[in-house]
């Protein structure tokens, strides 16, 4: 498998970088930053994205005192950025949830976050994707999505009528 190009030391630096990359882009796409390959959509798994930044510092602990200096810093980068973004999207799916209890929708909202695995980062589960809607910032749910439409469709006819008063 080695090419002519890379000694036993070099092609073994490149095969760890080419892993850590791997679980990045993976962790990655489960916390939603990634479209998924699969489906072709943003989906958030908070669940697995966990288990995977865990695996990154189980390579970490257990590689600990036998990397070189790059390696080290690939890694410690690595994993620094996903643990960062794992906390937005736990304050982001928290405030989804606050968001949706409020607007007293606490029935729809609970349903969503069993079936999407979200709160549960403790919990196993067969844990559903959360699309990010591209017109917005972050993530939403479906019925959040559905929601939005329908304000917009009635503010436009709202609006239709009151020009049409003024018209008059």
């Amino acid at each position: 498998m080695n090419d002519d190009t890379t000694s036993g030391g070099s092609h073994n630096a490149f095969l760890f970088q080419h892993l850590i990359a791997m679980f990045q882009t993976l962790a990655l796409q489960q916390l939603g930053k990634l479209v998924s390959p699969i489906t072709g959509k943003l989906e958030r798994d908070l669940q697995q994205a966990r288990i995977t930044i865990d695996m990154l510092q189980m390579i970490k602990d257990k590689t600990a005192g036998n990397l070189t200096g790059d390696e080290q810093s690939l890694l410690d980068h690595v994993l620094w950025e996903l643990q960062i973004n794992f906390v937005d999207e736990q304050q982001r799916s928290q405030k989804e949830r606050e968001e949706a209890e409020v607007g007293g929708e606490q029935p729809e909202a609970a349903a969503e976050e069993a079936a999407s695995g979200e709160g549960q980062a403790d919990k196993p589960s067969a844990a559903g994707p959360v699309e990010k809607d591209a017109t917005s910032a972050g993530p939403t749910t479906t019925g959040a999505r559905k929601r939005g439409k329908a304000k917009a469709k009635s503010k436009r006819a709202s609006t239709k009528r009151s020009t049409k008063k003024k018209k008059e």
